[in-house]
């Protein structure tokens, strides 16, 4: 910053504070050697020349040393720093005596036909406003107050000998003080624009944080707002869901059972958007971990042919995943979930020709490529297509071509898992995304699950149920869908009904085999917390199992740390029985 620039008020403040800061600091040090400069020349003038004018001298520049208590004051002032301008114009007046003190030498002991002392005096004089520059530099008038008295002083003397010599020597002094203040000048203007420059970078800064805090508060406020809009769709979604199934049960060959499949159809997809968004946020909260095994890559293609074949049929296009005998080390649900994304992409921007998953090893490295014909991606949308709902050639947000997120949880769980992925595209020729997996040998594969065992544990459903949620469409929803499976729920809205159906139950030896809560209950009570203490209070093996439509990160996180099974609203009917038949008492 040029020195000509004229800072704001508040910099301006904060650079005289540090100006006299610096000036003061020296203060000690300096007041001993000057002191010890002055008596070590008193004492060799004194003894060379037995001139008294040394000792008349010596005592001026003694009682000037009284001025230093005034200095030291500074130090024990607690408004110091707000009176800065007030120390500033007392230590420019100090420095101004002590100047003036040293001019006066000269012309109190200057002897007039002993050139070698005159220049000894002359020397030390000169040296002393030299050296004592860059501790007064930080603010030019106390250069001025420091180095002009002193050697004004002296070069008045030389010039009032009249005689050739001592006019060289004045000039002399007169080219010393000009080189003085030009040097002195330069420090002064570096020494500013430093400060400038630090407090301006230090403006900024708090600036910068100042803006980042309030992107971090909108941020948070978006978070809080997305959590709670996210939380109040799902609530009437999951009743909806619930009372759509049980319609579509009853209504089995009725001619209006087609209308319950188009609104199951429906609620199915917008229940899919919820959980990919619902996706995102689990990423983002951490509560997602891989489990990674060696599993064989035929297993995964396998599903994601089943998964998109009839799709790719709809639209005319070729889907092809080449068989691999290769294996690989990954989470395969997380994996899947990955590839799927890709392919649904693909399909969706395809509309000649086909798709393409092949799979081929490099060394330690495994690559997947999910090669396409579609429409391709210019080169500068290739750096935005792994942001949240960013899509390519859909500026106007059509819903059909859904909400532009899972390329967003490709690049999250790409991150997870380890598996780095890399596009290249050609736009009207199409796309390929690679992903790169770490190989694994199939004997480190584990044995898969008796194929009978899931189908074994969706018919163990639990007898008696408590239901805590405190919407009641959702319990009547959740009652209508289990009663005719033979289960009983009993649906309380809050904990105090709650611990009076436990006490109810326990007089009538019907104790409850599964406890079912709702995350948010009314009033802001925590349902985690009322599940573990009724647990805990009453039976201690009864399981329990969490509905949430909750998607802030840091409640997640706590669902997670808690260990308790937990199922995401809109909770589908198959999904629900599913939760409830894998509860078991331990032992």
């Amino acid at each position: 910053m040029p020195a000509s620039a004229v800072p704001h008020a508040d910099t301006a403040r904060r650079v005289l504070r540090e100006q006299v800061t610096s000036l003061y600091a020296t203060s000690g040090s300096s007041t001993l050697a000057d002191t010890l400069l002055a008596w070590a020349l008193c004492a060799f003038f004194y003894w060379r020349l037995r001139d008294p004018m040394v000792l008349a001298w010596a005592g001026v520049h003694f009682l000037q040393l009284m001025r230093y208590p005034r200095l030291a004051a500074y130090h024990r002032d607690p408004r110091a720093a707000e009176r800065s301008a007030f120390w500033a114009r007392r230590q420019c007046q100090e420095l101004f005596v002590y100047s003036t003190v040293w001019g006066l030498a000269p012309w109190f002991f200057m002897p007039a036909d002993d050139l070698p002392m005159t220049a000894l005096l002359m020397l030390l004089m000169l040296g002393l406003s030299s050296a004592g520059v860059p501790a007064v530099a930080p603010r030019w008038p106390s250069v001025l107050c420091f180095v002009v008295p002193m050697t004004v002083g002296l070069i008045s003397a030389l010039l009032w000998r009249a005689d050739g010599v001592h006019f060289f020597l004045a000039a002399a002094s007169a080219v010393h003080l000009g080189a003085t203040l030009h040097f002195a000048r330069q420090q002064h203007r570096l020494l500013t624009d430093a400060l400038l420059t630090r407090f301006e970078k230090e403006a900024l800064a708090e600036q910068l944080a100042r803006q980042m805090a309030v992107v971090q508060g909108v941020s948070e406020e978006k978070t809080r707002f997305f959590a709670a809009a996210s939380h109040d769709l799902r609530q009437p979604l999951h009743a909806i869901a619930l009372f759509g199934a049980v319609l579509e049960r009853d209504l089995q060959g009725r001619p209006e059972h087609s209308h319950a499949e188009r609104l199951m159809r429906a609620v199915h997809a917008l229940g899919t958007s919820l959980d990919t968004m619902l996706d995102v946020s689990r990423l983002d909260a951490g509560v997602i971990v891989p489990e990674l095994r060696a599993a064989p890559l035929n297993s995964v293609f396998q599903a994601l042919n089943q998964m998109f074949a009839s799709r790719a049929d709809e639209k005319g296009l070729q889907l092809r995943l080449r068989a691999s005998p290769l294996w690989v080390l990954t989470d395969v649900q997380l994996l899947q979930r990955m590839l799927a994304n890709l392919l649904e992409n693909a399909i969706k921007y395809t509309l000649h020709g086909g798709v393409l998953v092949v799979a081929r090893a490099r060394g330690d490295t495994l690559w997947i490529d999910v090669h396409d014909t579609g429409i391709g991606i210019a080169p500068g949308q290739l750096e935005r297509i792994f942001d949240e709902f960013y899509q390519v050639d859909n500026p106007g947000r059509e819903r059909t071509q859904g909400l532009g997120i899972g390329l967003s949880i490709v690049q999250r769980l790409s991150v997870l898992l380890r598996h780095p992925v890399q596009v290249v595209s050609r736009v009207g020729r199409g796309s390929r995304f690679r992903l790169q997996l770490p190989s694994a040998l199939a004997r480190e594969a584990r044995p898969a699950a008796p194929p009978g065992e899931a189908a074994h544990a969706a018919a163990a459903l639990p007898r008696r149920v408590l239901l805590v949620d405190d919407d009641a469409g959702i319990g009547d929803a959740v009652a209508a869908l289990l009663n005719p499976l033979g289960v009983t729920v009993r649906v309380v809205r809050d904990e105090v009904l709650a611990i009076a159906a436990f006490t109810q139950a326990a007089l009538h030896a019907a104790p409850f085999d599964a406890l079912v809560c709702d995350y948010r209950l009314g009033g802001g009570v925590d349902g985690l917390d009322v599940g573990l203490r009724l647990i805990q209070r009453f039976d201690p093996l009864l399981p329990l199992l969490l509905v949430t439509g909750e998607t802030a990160p840091d409640r997640l996180q706590r669902v997670r740390n808690a260990g308790v099974p937990v199922l995401f609203k809109p909770v589908a009917a198959q999904a629900l029985l599913a939760g409830l038949a894998a509860l078991r008492r331990p032992g």
